[in-house]
């Protein structure tokens, strides 16, 4: 891991107004040697009118949100991270980076969940360069390097969970538990991307779905658990409903009902209370027995 060195270099105003005034000599030194047909003046001049030239490829200006690495003979002597205009040797080279946020929408793949369905997967990444040196020289590309991992890191979130559960299971499911499934793939971003320098700042889910041949019939199985769930909470108030019904009646005496009578009672009160459509009423002109 190479550490990071934060380096501030000469101001650029400060050399700017030397590199003008040696220029200045230097033309001076010129014109007076060439009138007065001194070779020794002219010599100087030229010199130091080179130096001048020389001297002003040393001049860069680092952005606001921007950093430059810079390299001097193929080692690395520091990163300017402070925006502003700067003189540095002109043998050193500057390889600038960008600090600033940015985004990965990553494109959608298509895996296998937990329980071996197929499913598509795709999440967006929010990340900076935290380290310029290691962003710069422990990773080949560091945007590369953060495209790569970001998918493969996507992969595997999606082998370690089911894409849904029933409502009898608490066991978490990418689509039931988004926060915590989120989280766990910003804390692998961040453990992965570390060696790049690279600091996530934030990743979630953007986009989460069955693959188009298994669509249809995990719906099926999505509408058939609503169905059941649906029609067991009708089954569990009615069965109240029906027990409430006859300990009133039983509680103020208004009838007393054999045990077949209460049998049939409870049957007709299920059929109308779990009934899909309207009950249609019967006029009962005979007896029971």
């Amino acid at each position: 891991m190479t550490k990071e060195v934060t380096r501030k270099p000469a101001h650029g105003g400060m050399m700017l107004v030397v590199n003008i005034v040696i220029d200045l000599f230097a033309l001076a030194l010129i014109i007076s040697g060439a009138e007065a047909e001194l070779v020794a003046p002219l010599i100087t001049g030229v010199a130091l009118l080179l130096l001048g030239v020389f001297m002003s490829f040393g001049f860069f200006i680092v952005a606001p949100n921007q950093a430059a690495v810079l390299l001097f003979f193929g080692k690395y002597v520091g990163s300017v991270k402070t925006n502003g205009f700067y003189w540095v040797n002109p043998f050193t080279i500057r390889k600038r980076i960008s600090l600033r946020a940015r985004n990965l929408n990553g494109q959608k793949l298509k895996v296998n969940d937990r329980g071996g369905n197929p499913i598509e997967i795709a999440a967006v990444l929010v990340w900076e360069v935290k380290n310029t040196a290691e962003a710069m020289f422990d990773v080949d590309d560091y945007e590369g390097y953060v495209d790569t991992q970001s998918e493969s890191a996507v992969r595997h979130l999606a082998t370690s969970y089911s894409y849904d559960n029933r409502e009898d299971s608490e066991e978490p499911s990418l689509r039931g538990d988004i926060d915590r499934v989120s989280k766990q793939l910003e804390s692998e971003l961040s453990e992965r991307l570390a060696r790049a320098g690279v600091r996530v700042i934030e990743a979630r889910l953007s986009h989460l779905a069955y693959a188009p041949e298994i669509a249809g019939a995990m719906l099926q199985r999505q509408q058939a658990d609503a169905i059941i769930a649906a029609r067991a909470k009708i089954v569990e108030g009615a069965v109240g409903m029906v027990e409430d019904a006859l300990r009133h009646l039983s509680e103020r005496g208004v009838v007393d009902l054999d045990p077949e009578r209460k049998a049939n009672m409870v049957s007709n009160l299920l059929v109308v209370l779990c009934g899909q459509h309207d009950a249609q009423p019967i006029l009962n002109a005979g007896s029971l027995y």
